[in-house]
């Protein structure tokens, strides 16, 4: 069974009837399935990749701020958003589906060079997957409180975490009560709590026990160990990271990230010592919601500015 979740003609939440009217989106047919998508502006493509539990919703104002001069391509991943939401019987949810996802996607957009990804949560490690299979199609990188390789060896595996990945009780609060949408929404932002007008619309899409199945299965695979579904692709990604080296980074954080936190942001710094890293004190893990007024011009600015060669002179 599929379940189908098209963008409703009308809403009374304001925030997503302005967002429905000024971004109405296209479809692409993923094999019989409906993967929704943004696909705005002229110029070099920046593609935008949301994370678990949100959407493309969160790239609302980005898009509007870069689609002036840039191609804007946002996604919503199969089983999130707008798309389809099929069940296991028809979809294979783990990264490595999503990362052909995003493959396929552009391909059939006809976009295979001088690629922008920005990347927050689960889309960071699909982001990176991608780049890492293709590292000679990215132009440049914006990253937020995300990953891209094995959790650090300083970070300890969240319990609420635990919990929804692994047990019967976490099925029942992930799909029956929808308390990981709409948790996350509720503790997400830091600076200022994130309006309930605002939360509603992120938790739209994800109105009932089938609606929610990428919600949990997102979490079911965070690779922990050998043999996890995705431990492997994100072992290969992560060998493949100095590809990426010379790729212009832009790296911002919520630090009050309960989850993506300050081991994570070692860890890019890590791999990555010449990005460019702004650390929001007070933001927690939708930063961009937390600091848009900021961020967002920050971002634009990252992505309009002439790339330098190399350090080496290749170019």
């Amino acid at each position: 069974m599929t379940t189908t979740a098209a963008p409703p003609t009308t809403t009374a939440n304001p925030d997503l009837a302005a967002f429905l009217a000024a971004h109405p989106g296209r479809d692409w047919d993923r094999d019989g399935l409906r993967l929704h998508y943004l696909d705005e502006g002229d110029g070099p493509p920046v593609v935008m990749l949301h994370g678990n539990p949100s959407w493309s919703f969160l790239y609302r104002t980005l898009a509007e701020a870069v689609s002036p001069t840039r191609r804007v391509i946002v996604p919503d991943h199969i089983g999130c958003g707008f798309s389809d939401k099929p069940d296991d019987s028809r979809y294979v949810y783990t990264l490595e589906s999503r990362v052909d996802d995003l493959e396929r996607l552009l391909d059939h957009l006809g976009v295979r060079e001088d690629i922008s990804l920005v990347v927050h949560d689960w889309g960071g490690m699909i982001g990176t997957a991608f780049a890492a299979r293709h590292p000679g199609r990215i132009a440049k990188l914006v990253v937020m409180n995300t990953a891209g390789f094995h959790m650090p060896r300083d970070k300890k595996f969240p319990w609420a975490l635990h919990v929804c990945r692994d047990t019967p009780a976490g099925a029942w609060a992930v799909r029956g009560l929808n308390a990981f949408v709409r948790g996350t929404a509720w503790i997400g932002c830091k600076n200022q709590r994130m309006p309930k007008r605002l939360r509603d619309a992120y938790s739209a899409p994800y109105g009932n026990w089938a609606e929610r199945i990428a919600i949990h299965r997102f979490v079911q695979d965070i690779p922990l160990k050998p043999g996890d579904r995705a431990y492997d692709l994100v072992t290969a990604t992560q060998d493949r990271l100095p590809l990426l080296a010379d790729v212009p980074m832009f790296i911002a954080w919520g630090m009050k990230d309960f989850v993506f936190d300050e081991p994570f942001l070692r860890e890019w710094q890590r791999r990555f010592p010449r990005a460019e890293v702004h650390r929001f004190p007070n933001a927690g893990h939708y930063v961009l919601e937390d600091e848009a007024a900021t961020l967002v011009p920050m971002i634009r600015d990252f992505l309009n500015r002439p790339s330098e060669p190399p350090a080496d002179g290749r170019g």
